[in-house]
């Protein structure tokens, strides 16, 4: 129920983060049919914008992947999704031959069994994938064994409560696709690692709980 142009903005620009190379950052976006086709078209539009380059020069927006394998890894996600029918929207391919420079890819209705939409691909490709309702898209959500962040745009306290009860995650932000601050606990759940680190409960790893117990008088 978001403005579907500046969500697909935001989503772009928040993905494009060091070449999407971060923990929490979020691959897979659900979107609702109505407004799928305005979300994809400025998400697109955004990350085909981006310039990739050298990070020293002032013009580069996004930098390199950490090494060769990304590359090599990034090129069979995306070759996998299209073979098994996705769309590539923008991206899909290695960037010149020096370096390790990929474009930043957008796939579209990528089936479930890609292997992209199993793994975390760790660099720049996200997937744009439609759905009917916000149950199926929770659904979708949870249907793998991490559970590390997740992210709701809307301006629906319903639409809140329900994804509050209904994700599993670690990290929830609504209207921002930023996870988590040092002064809040940080964790995921299921394969996503278990215990916290930052805020009060990530001070519990640090201490040994003694129990006591002391009647007064024999």
């Amino acid at each position: 129920d978001v403005d579907p142009y500046k969500a697909g903005v935001l989503s772009a620009t928040r993905k494009m983060r060091n070449a999407w190379q971060v923990c929490t950052s979020p691959t897979r976006f659900f979107v609702h049919e109505k407004v799928f086709d305005r979300f994809a078209d400025a998400f697109v539009e955004h990350a085909a914008a981006i310039v990739v380059g050298n990070s020293i020069e002032e013009r580069t927006e996004m930098g390199p992947v950490a090494s060769g394998r990304r590359i090599e890894a990034l090129t069979a996600f995306s070759e996998d999704a299209a073979a098994r029918g996705a769309r590539t929207l923008t991206g899909g391919h290695r960037i010149g031959d020096k370096g390790y420079f990929f474009a930043p890819t957008v796939l579209a209705d990528v089936p479930d069994d890609a292997k992209v939409m199993q793994e975390e691909p760790f660099g720049p490709i996200a997937i744009i994938n439609r759905v009917s309702t916000l149950d199926e898209a929770i659904a979708k959500a949870n249907s793998l064994p991490f559970g590390l962040a997740a992210y709701g745009l809307t301006h629906s306290a319903a639409n809140v409560d329900r994804m509050i009860d209904g994700i599993e995650t670690g990290n929830l932000s609504f209207n921002t696709l930023e996870a988590s601050v040092a002064e809040t606990p940080f964790g995921g759940v299921k394969a996503s690692g278990f215990g916290r680190e930052g805020g009060a409960e990530g001070l519990l790893h640090y201490t040994v709980v003694k129990t006591v117990s002391h009647k007064m008088a024999l």
